[in-house]
């Protein structure tokens, strides 16, 4: 699967709200998907994933892209490993027609400093959100991303 944490020109995040059944309640996450199987039999790459996911899940493209690593979801049980970006430069999509028809998703866009917030208020529970969330706060104290 592939997700991202896609950052807006002025430093927000973009996230969605979806009812997760598994969880029996709505999730506050980083856009992601899993990986499409190709007409040749073959599994799509991540870095393909990511930016198509942004895109169906919340209008937005972004113009630069990095990876940051990637994580085993859940290795106890599960084969699915997570591939994580950095997209920044973000520019809604003229052509978005809204998320797949069976996904109700709501978008919204929040502040690290909002984030981290409502991570230590235990609000967000979703996995690979607090990932993406802490990637991005050690590259920001690192210096090595800025944020308005």
């Amino acid at each position: 699967a592939g997700t991202v944490v896609a950052v807006l020109p002025e430093g927000r995040v973009r996230l969605v709200r979806q009812y997760r059944h598994a969880a029996g309640t709505v999730l506050l996450e980083l856009p992601a998907g899993t990986l499409d199987r190709l007409a040749d039999g073959s599994i799509e790459d991540p870095a393909v994933a990511g930016p198509r996911e942004l895109c169906e899940e919340t209008g937005y493209v972004a113009q630069t892209w990095r990876r940051l690593g990637g994580f085993w979801t859940a290795p106890g049980f599960a084969r699915e490993h997570m591939t994580l970006y950095l997209g920044t430069d973000l520019t809604a999509d003229p052509n978005h027609a809204g998320p797949d028809p069976d996904e109700r998703l709501l978008v919204e866009a929040l502040t690290l400093p909002e984030l981290l917030a409502r991570v230590e208020n235990d609000e967000i529970h979703d996995a690979k959100t607090l990932i993406g969330i802490f990637w991005v706060d050690a590259l920001v104290r690192s210096g090595e991303l800025k944020l308005p």
